[in-house]
């Protein structure tokens, strides 16, 4: 497909991009947390009582990955001067410095991590990192890195080297490996979280973009693994996990089966997913840091 950058956006500037920043306020509720987890499956069984501690507000656990959706809107990144048409969603990650609250209010500060230049018809990538602090605390509650890919701003002038390498999977085989299903309406659920794109709703937006229906969210499939690791190293104990990062390599279609792939050493476990049926890595380089080992 060719690719024509909108010309009424600004020219990107290194300089100017690297000096971005932006706070923002974000208010979430209990029923926020529980519709955030049934939107990545959880609850799917109302009998099984590890899953429905994330979905039912007595004595309601916080699902690890909620504040990425907390934190969706809002940033630096919005203010590079990306051509949204064509973006692509690179890596995501979330740090836990606290216990996430099931209800509350944050002040959020973001700024811009780099700006890489792969050169022209090559595109480039930006990540922003944002920092969520409760109202009124000074400590940071929550930190998440987004990466965008952006397939248009190829050739900006912006440095070619330096992009962090990404975390690498042991060679061995998987320690475990968990298949988890997603339902032919969860993107029409997980949007109601915030992320409205068409792309995930719309079978003539998918069409557009060259799909041949509405993908499932990326962040979904993140969250998906995080399921993962909760289920089979925490006992479903969301106060475990410190950190979840992933590298997002395919789209998944709602109504398919992921296959997760898991590797523990000490505190650390890696993984990829996969979508069996079609043979295809929808998730690479993932990695997420347990309290202990």
């Amino acid at each position: 497909m060719e690719i024509n950058r909108d010309a009424s956006l600004p020219d990107i500037n290194h300089e100017q991009v690297m000096s971005l920043s932006k706070e923002n306020r974000h208010e979430w509720s209990q029923k926020d947390a529980m519709l955030y987890a049934l939107g990545i499956g959880l609850g799917a069984d109302p009998l099984d009582r590890a899953e429905l501690g994330f979905v039912y507000e007595k004595q309601l656990k916080v699902f690890p990955t909620f504040p990425v959706v907390v934190g969706f809107n809002g940033g630096a990144l919005e203010d590079v001067g990306i051509d949204y048409r064509y973006v692509l969603h690179g890596e995501h990650a979330v740090t836990l410095h606290k216990r996430f609250p099931s209800s509350g209010q944050a002040v959020a500060t973001s700024r811009m991590l780099g700006a890489w230049d792969k050169g022209p018809g090559r595109g480039a990538v930006f990540s922003q990192e944002k920092v969520m602090r409760l109202e009124g605390d000074q400590e940071p509650l929550a930190t998440i890195r987004t990466t965008s890919f952006a397939r248009a701003e190829g050739g900006f002038g912006g440095p070619r080297d330096g992009q962090p390498e990404p975390h690498s999977v042991p060679s061995r085989a998987p320690d475990k490996s968990v298949r988890i299903g997603t339902t032919q309406n969860q993107a029409l659920l997980y949007r109601l979280s915030g992320d409205d794109n068409p792309l995930h709703a719309d079978p003539d937006a998918a069409l557009a973009a060259g799909f041949p229906q509405p993908i499932l969210h990326g962040l979904c499939t993140f969250a998906i693994c995080c399921r993962a690791v909760l289920k089979e190293y925490c006992d479903n104990d969301p106060s475990l996990v410190t950190h979840h990062e992933v590298r997002f390599s395919s789209p998944v279609y709602p109504g398919e089966t992921l296959t997760v792939d898991l590797w523990k050493d000490g505190n650390v476990v890696s993984f990829e997913a996969h979508v069996t049926d079609r043979a295809i890595t929808a998730i690479r380089n993932g990695k997420t840091l347990l309290a202990h080992g």
